[in-house]
């Protein structure tokens, strides 16, 4: 007699590749509006700085919030609420003068990417997986969020050329609506053992949290919203003011990349380009692999990939190099992290869970962010807090190995 293998690609899957593309391909183009914003204004570096860093921190809010809507009321109405928020925050954030104005703005854009976001649709996705496609499925969504990267900032530097910042931020606004077109083939069936399904939120949050195994998860992906966050939103702008010149004879003219500020744009397009093959890897081998030790690889490679590109001097060429490497290792940690989550507590509240962890990513989105245009006005340029997140990195390789990698229900069986 056979088995039927479960399907891995299933519409819930699909459905949440779209949403998640779309959300994270307008996140990932902040950085390119950094420098028309200031200059219209006259905002220091740091001023823009925070409005994206309040964005990362309210995401970082939002991610738990919007898993317990989910959880509780169901995952559409939570994709529905999140989405007309983020479409609320970009229209009134295109109306915005004054820094202060856009950092009130920005915690609705930073809930909506909640509401659209890895928080739900991990969670949705998990749940409608099998055991044997889990792994797999997490890395196919976390990977359609580097799709988006890889079109949202060429994409927003392309409309930039064409239309003023105010008018691209309504067109994203109309996109993430426009998302929203897919949401009958999100419905996932509920999956949980029968102790998961009688144990309250609370209960599992008093057991999580007791535990010192999620404190280090959660301390340990702290390092990736600095680095990630930090790149996202001031990559581009570094890379235009402190990489060598562009060859005019040599290849990237060849190809349309004229100038240092194209070359930032191309930069994060890359970097998530490489992200898709890195994430897709990384849900294999969490399959068959111990993910805490996966995940200390990453983050000693990411740490190792950031000291040597600041350490020589940038140069088109070294450029394109750390953008692949760490494109490799960009989201990487999402499907191991999460599934890690999900296979030590469980799928029933793996939304609320994975989001409380999330936050600590989002506590270093907050501070990359914050920091990078902190230090900038301060030193002139981005050596400083480059080397923070060097060491950063190191911290989160090593917080990982302590934990323990099993069910609690079976470590509490024993």
């Amino acid at each position: 007699m056979t088995t039927e293998r479960s399907p891995l690609i299933t519409p819930v899957l699909i459905g949440g590749c779209i949403i998640i593309l779309i959300s994270f391909a307008i996140r990932a183009s902040f950085g390119v509006f950094q420098i028309p914003i200031a200059e219209e204004f006259g905002w220091l570096r740091a001023e823009f700085s925070m409005a994206i860093a309040i964005q990362n921190l309210a995401w970082g809010i939002g991610q738990p919030i919007f898993g317990a809507i989910a959880e509780k009321v169901g995952d559409r109405k939570a994709l529905v609420l999140g989405a007309f928020i983020y479409a609320a925050g970009l229209v009134l954030s295109s109306l915005a003068t004054t820094p202060v104005q856009h950092w009130g703005l920005e915690v609705l854009v930073g809930f909506g990417v909640a509401g659209t976001g890895f928080g739900v649709l991990l969670a949705v996705v998990g749940r409608a997986a099998s055991d044997e496609n889990r792994s797999m499925a997490l890395a196919i969504v976390t990977a359609a969020g580097s799709g988006g990267q890889v079109i949202g900032a060429p994409m927003a530097e392309y409309l930039l050329t064409i239309m003023p910042w105010q008018s691209v931020f309504v067109v994203f606004a109309v996109a993430v609506l426009a998302s929203l077109a897919v949401l009958p083939m999100i419905r996932a069936p509920e999956i949980a053992s029968k102790a998961e399904l009688e144990e309250s939120l609370s209960g599992i949050l008093k057991k999580a949290f007791r535990d010192p195994t999620y404190t280090l998860i959660f301390l340990g992906f702290f390092s990736c919203g600095y680095q990630l966050a930090f790149v996202t939103a001031h990559f581009p702008a570094m890379i235009t003011e402190m990489c060598g010149p562009i060859d005019p004879s040599g290849t990237l003219a060849s190809i349309g990349i004229t100038s240092t500020s194209a070359l930032g744009a191309v930069a994060i397009s890359l970097i998530g380009l490489a992200n898709i093959a890195g994430t897709l890897t990384a849900g294999w081998l969490g399959k068959r692999y111990t993910k805490k030790y996966l995940l200390a690889g990453i983050y000693t490679c990411r740490a190792l990939a950031a000291a040597i590109f600041i350490y020589f001097p940038i140069t088109p060429t070294s450029v394109i190099i750390f953008s692949v490497v760490m494109g490799s290792l960009w989201l990487a940690t999402v499907p191991l992290t999460s599934g890690l989550v999900a296979y030590i507590y469980g799928l029933r509240y793996m939304g609320t869970l994975y989001g409380i962890v999330f936050f600590s990513h989002q506590l270093g989105s907050f501070l990359g962010v914050w920091l990078g245009g902190r230090m900038y006005d301060a030193y002139g340029d981005y050596t400083a807090v480059w080397w923070v997140g060097v060491a950063v990195g190191a911290f989160s390789a090593i917080v990982h190995l302590p934990v323990k990698e099993q069910p609690l229900a079976q470590r509490a069986a024993v």
